[in-house]
Formats: structure tokens, C-alpha cells, sequence
């Protein structure tokens, strides 16, 4: 028999929890609750169910979810977003992987998880066809995430079969969170990973992103919501080159500054 723990980030979740926890709560055995600062009523809504909250400020998801395997009591361990609902299918499936004799430590599951934004399910939300199917329950002997600052991603000496069922991952349901989302993405890009400096390049990216994500994708039928799904990915693709660019400039502006404050008398 397997024995689950089930590892949840939250940061303002409070919108979706009481959809999330109960599903998550049918296969756990263990719960771990992470919570990076909610000013909501995140807290509250965990703690009606049962729940000790852990906290931890957020640097990068990966190595939040990282901090959260480490919390939990058993090896086995479904990693979950805040935002990601489990259907009755994936449920029943869980049950029954633990109902069965232990797996090898070197398996582990993919979740089918389908994308909505604004309320409505997407085919594409960049850089990510809908669905995708992350690894989200493994042994954390043999896997961890990896610290890629944007789509981390389980790694390890691991096997990955795929959980049937539907996993609805409800992101960006205003306008203001989506604008959010894509300046930290883009932020967090620049400063753990190298970014060409280009301006010529974001705007040649954020032209192939429209006519990539909007136009050939087919987003364009879909309406206001298509609309949202190819700005999302112009702006993220010229985004990323923009603050790059920029923080060469500061850096090189800060530099002269600093060189005119030694030589002057």
C-alpha cells in the first residue's frame, strides 16, 4: 500500500481552495499546506479544514516545492498548484494506485491537466499547449524539481506513466492577474537566468510570438480570450529582452555615475 503526501503551494488562493482541498484530501495521508505570504483568506479557509500551514517567502516554484517535499512524512508525494482541480477520474485513479502494492521508487505520474483562462479552456497559453502533462507524483527519493527560474519541471532516475482524468488548472482569471504573472515571469527570467540584452530581439520575438500564439494557433476564434492568451505571449516574448536590455543600461549608467564621483574634486 502507497502512502500519499499531498504538497499544495498557496499565495492568495483563497478564490479556488474550497473547489481544490476537498479532491486533495480524498488520496492524502499526509497534507503539507506552503503558503508564501497570503494576505486573503487562504490562512482561514486551511485551517477550516484541518490544516497546519507552513510559510516560506517565494523565490522560484520550483525550489518552493522543493521546501515542501521536505516537509512531508512519507516519500511519495503529489506536488499541486493552488489552481489545479482534480476530477472524480483522477481521484479514483489515485485510490486505486494506493489501494495496489508499493511501485517501484523509480515510477512516477503525469497529471492531465487542462488550461483556463479568464474562465474559459484554452488550447494554447504560451509557451504551453492545453493539455500538458507534468510529472506531479513521484518518490522524492529518486526526483526532485529542478530550479529552472520559469516552467520548472520534475527531474531524476525516474519512469513517468500518465493519470486518465482531467485536471482543470484555472489561471488567470483577471486581467490584472495575468499582467501580474507575466512581469514576474519575465523578472524572474532576467535575474536567475542569462537574457540576451537586445531590444531588435524582443520585438522580433513579440512579432513571431502574435503571429505564432494569436494568428496560427487558431486563439483568434476564441475572441476576448484569445486576445488576452496572444498579448500574453507578445508581451512576455518582448518582456524578457526588454528588462534585460534595461538592466545593462542602469548597470552602465550606475558605472559612469560612479566613475564621475571618483574624479571629480
Amino acid at each position: 500500500m502507497l502512502k500519499l503526501s499531498v504538497c499544495l503551494l498557496t499565495f492568495n488562493s483563497a478564490r479556488l481552495l474550497q473547489e481544490v482541498l476537498p479532491p486533495l484530501l480524498i488520496v492524502a495521508d499526509d497534507f503539507v499546506v506552503l503558503d508564501s505570504g497570503s494576505s486573503d483568506a487562504t490562512i482561514d479557509i486551511c485551517r477550516q479544514y484541518g490544516l497546519q500551514v507552513h510559510h516560506r517567502p517565494f523565490d522560484m516554484h520550483g525550489q518552493q516545492m522543493n521546501h515542501a517535499v521536505k516537509l512531508a512524512a512519507y516519500d511519495w508525494v503529489l506536488c499541486m498548484d493552488s489552481d489545479e482541480i482534480l476530477n472524480e477520474e483522477v481521484v479514483e485513479y489515485l485510490l486505486q494506485l494506493k489501494a495496489g502494492e508499493e511501485p517501484a521508487a523509480d515510477c512516477s505520474w503525469r497529471l492531465p491537466r487542462y488550461w483556463y483562462v479568464l474562465g474559459q479552456e484554452v488550447r494554447t497559453i504560451y509557451p504551453i499547449s492545453s493539455p500538458d502533462f507534468p510529472v506531479r507524483l513521484f518518490n522524492r527519493q529518486h526526483a526532485q524539481f529542478n530550479d529552472r527560474p520559469v516552467d520548472d519541471q520534475v527531474v531524476g532516475s525516474i519512469s513517468s506513466s500518465r493519470i486518465p482524468g482531467r485536471v482543470r488548472h484555472d489561471t488567470f482569471y483577471t486581467l490584472h492577474e495575468m499582467f501580474n504573472k507575466v512581469n514576474g515571469y519575465t523578472t524572474r527570467l532576467v535575474k536567475y537566468r542569462r537574457v540576451r540584452p537586445s531590444l531588435t530581439r524582443g520585438i522580433i520575438s513579440a512579432i513571431g510570438a502574435f503571429f505564432k500564439w494569436y494568428l496560427f494557433s487558431g486563439a483568434w476564434r476564441t475572441g476576448k480570450v484569445g486576445a488576452a492568451t496572444g498579448l500574453y505571449a507578445t508581451l512576455y516574448s518582448f518582456m524578457k529582452y526588454f528588462k534585460a536590455w534595461y538592466a545593462v543600461r542602469e548597470a552602465q549608467a550606475s558605472a559612469t555615475a560612479g566613475e564621475r564621483q571618483k574624479t571629480s574634486p
